[in-house]
């Protein structure tokens, strides 16, 4: 086997599961932090939940960044390698997920209200 080739399949699967175990480990270290917390006497907050419509409108604004980023690098790509056109295209789709997670955000938003 190549060796290039199987460093990035090792990358492929150790960065992601680096990710993961670092993830848990801090999740676990704020848990156990605040069981000492508790144990000692000490008030913890519970920190608050964002409501439904700001997790949407948070999703929206990582999308729509995030694909016309995308289309954008690959625009100016091509302008070199005339088929990065190609790729641009697919920015479309976070961007249409992104305006969907902002119609969300705005009919939650909407239901949340009190009626008159």
């Amino acid at each position: 086997m190549d060796p290039i080739g199987f460093a990035a399949v090792v990358l492929a699967f150790a960065v992601p599961l680096a990710a993961i175990y670092a993830w848990y480990r801090v999740r676990k270290l704020r848990t156990e932090e605040r069981l000492a917390a508790i144990a000692k006497g000490v008030s913890v907050p519970i920190a608050e939940e964002l409501p439904p419509h700001a997790r949407s409108r948070k999703a929206a604004i990582l999308l729509i960044a995030g694909g016309l980023g995308y289309t954008l690098t690959f625009m100016w790509l091509s302008r070199f390698e005339t088929e990065a056109m190609q790729a641009a295209v697919f920015g479309i789709i976070p961007v249409s997920i992104g305006i969907g997670y902002f119609i969300d955000a705005v009919l939650v938003q909407r239901e949340m209200r009190p009626a008159a």
